[in-house]
């Protein structure tokens, strides 16, 4: 195989390069901002990193740091700290197509990428519903009273991670059990095998409720929570929208438990 230049001589080449058709096709790595948009203005900004010396796991880094202040940006109050943080969100979406690129680019993909992906979105999607808590509760806090909005912000991240860590579960199970890696693509081992499962799993595609949990999404609800409690008070908002979220994850959480279990997925 022919080495690739340090630099890609055009946006179109680093996109044959560093998109290739099986990344653009995930059903589930790929998020929909990056389908809508994202992964038209990452070569750009990929092009810029390559001319750098950082590595794709600084890239990685600089995906988490981002994540952080997304979720740190949500403690300025009202709309302003929620626009910023919607913004934030974005641009950690964009770094986080840009780190597979780079890696994509330059032959060095590795485990450790994986792994501080990983501790990327799993990080940033818990500690958004844990500041989302203190907004809600509204700071300084009065004891106990304001303490039940700070437990149910820490309730909706435990949850959130482990409907997350379910996927990487399912393939931890598979290696240990000695099966191929399941493909990232529609349908197949993840498809239910029972009728009535295939017809929720249908119905919820039309309310979606449980894919209400990414950081961007997150953000946008926190965004237009924001702008409704400059009619009705923001902790009244804030209250409302975590009163709604918190019970609605653990719906998710239990369908993906059981839509796993009745799936191909963890079945030789």
């Amino acid at each position: 195989m022919t080495a690739l230049p340090t630099r890609p001589t055009s946006i179109a080449e680093l996109r044959r390069v560093a998109q290739p058709p099986e990344v653009r096709s995930r059903a589930n790595a790929e998020h929909w901002t990056a389908s809508l948009y994202l992964r038209d203005l990452s070569p750009y900004l990929t092009w810029m990193l390559l001319k750098t010396s950082v590595t794709a796991n600084g890239v990685t880094g600089l995906m988490i740091l981002t994540g952080w202040a997304t979720a740190a940006a949500l403690l300025v109050p009202g709309v302003g700290g929620a626009m910023l943080a919607l913004v934030l969100g974005q641009l950690q979406m964009l770094v986080d197509c840009c780190d597979g690129e780079v890696a994509r680019w330059r032959g060095t993909s590795s485990p450790a990428g994986v792994f501080l992906d990983k501790v990327g979105h799993y990080s940033t999607e818990a500690l958004i519903p844990v500041v989302l808590g203190i907004r809600a509760a509204g700071y300084p806090f009065d004891a106990p009273a304001d303490f039940v909005w700070t437990t149910l912000g820490f309730a909706l991240a435990l949850i959130i991670v482990l409907n997350k860590a379910l996927n990487d579960m399912v393939h931890v199970a598979r290696a240990h059990a000695g099966l191929n890696r399941l493909e990232d693509k529609r349908g197949g081992a993840s498809a239910p095998s029972s009728r009535l499962l295939s017809r929720l799993r249908d119905i919820a595609r039309f309310v979606p409720f449980h894919r209400l949990y990414h950081s961007v999404e997150l953000t946008i609800l926190v965004v237009l929570t924001s702008f409704v409690g400059l009619v009705v008070g923001q902790p009244l908002a804030d209250r409302v929208l975590l009163g709604l979220l918190v019970p609605l994850a653990l719906l998710a959480l239990v369908g993906h438990f059981v839509a796993i279990l009745a799936s191909k997925r963890v079945r030789s």
